[in-house]
């Protein structure tokens, strides 16, 4: 054990960072740790036990939920409940919010909002997926926890993670005080520090985005893939196309190596498809404190003010350089406003089509 450092010990070394948070902070992130592995171990043998294929239930996005999906979103909130420093949970698989009423909880401070498994569609190909988590603090001060408290910007965040189930198990988090990630070391059983103070490189060779959907892109994606698959020796490109259909995957790779990953509004989703309080503002902190930029085409990331739950957005997010061209690019050939406008042609047509007359005002 000599010379390696646990997550536990490393959160602990950690807690001054956070004088007023007496310990909860902590306790909640070993909170997070322990279902991981729970989820870890269920994933690794997902092909071996029935827990693969459709549940037969749908979600608040619409989406047909994977069984490890459902066991994923169980285990969290599980261990959110028990561990008492968590008062009201957000989560991609639950309609409303999920109030954690129990005797340990009553004086909890913080709100945990995730996706339990990111790219589950990936499941049954044995590619990585993983979990998505983002911390904040609860505004109101007696009471249940309302959506007021978990409706906060990304900024307001105190802490943010993901763990990836890959060809090893890491969680990466941040609490404001840079980045670092854990691989888990099955023989022991412990996530150990193994990617210390992680920094994404400000020029990177890698673009990840679905170009399946290239006809429904926004003018300003198209003109930066253009860009992309342009030789410029001074610039490193041609960039390399990588897609692994997986946020935290795509996103991972990226941190590492350096890249840009892009999941842009199109015409079906004129408003973005990832989910902003347990998608977008979690990665967006974890980027930004490795050194990255993260932003809607437009706007930063972690200034939106969410207005709904299950809001979605598009993201730019990566290496500085990269997602700044793209930013220019849209700016210049996709402005705000176009954008902002297609969205509301594109409701008009949702209504009309539901017997609606008259659109939105």
């Amino acid at each position: 054990m000599s010379g390696i450092k646990t997550l536990g010990q490393f959160i602990i070394e950690k807690q001054a960072d956070f004088p007023y948070a007496k310990g909860e902070l902590s306790r909640l992130l070993r909170d997070i740790g322990i279902a991981a592995k729970i989820v870890n171990r269920e994933v690794n043998k997902a092909g071996l036990v029935d827990i693969l294929g459709a549940a037969g239930t749908i979600n608040i996005q619409g989406e047909g939920q994977q069984k490890l999906d459902v066991f994923a979103n169980t285990q969290f909130i599980s261990a959110l409940t028990s561990g008492g420093e968590c008062c009201v949970v957000a989560t991609e698989e639950e309609d409303d919010l999920v109030q954690i009423d129990s005797p340990v909880s009553k004086n909890a401070k913080y709100i945990v909002c995730i996706d339990p498994l990111d790219g589950s569609s990936n499941i049954d190909c044995n590619v990585a997926i993983g979990t998505i988590f983002s911390i904040y603090r609860r505004k109101s001060t007696n009471g249940e926890a309302t959506l007021n408290d978990v409706l906060q910007k990304g900024t307001q965040q105190v802490a943010a993670g993901y763990v990836i189930y890959g060809s090893s198990t890491m969680m990466v988090y941040t609490t404001g005080k840079g980045v670092n990630g854990f691989t888990l070391d099955p023989s022991i059983g412990e996530f150990c520090l193994s990617h210390p103070n992680m920094r994404l490189p400000e020029h990177g060779s890698i673009y990840s985005i679905n170009e399946g959907n290239y006809v429904h892109f926004p003018e300003g994606v198209k003109k930066y893939l253009k860009y992309a698959q342009v030789e410029d020796k001074e610039t490193n490109r041609p960039y390399t196309s990588r897609y692994i259909g997986s946020m935290v995957a795509d996103i991972h790779r990226n941190l590492i190596k350096g890249g840009i990953y892009i999941y842009p509004t199109t015409s079906a989703s004129p408003k973005g498809k990832l989910r902003l309080l347990y998608e977008c503002n979690p990665m967006a902190f974890i980027v930004e404190q490795a050194g990255g930029v993260a932003s809607d085409g437009f706007n930063r990331i972690l200034d939106i003010e969410p207005t709904e739950l299950h809001q979605r957005t598009a993201i730019f997010i990566g290496s500085e350089q990269m997602v700044r061209t793209a930013e220019q690019l849209m700016a210049e050939f996709s402005p705000e406003k176009n954008v902002k406008a297609v969205s509301e042609i594109a409701t008009d047509q949702k209504l009309e089509q539901l017997g609606v007359v008259g659109g939105i005002d």
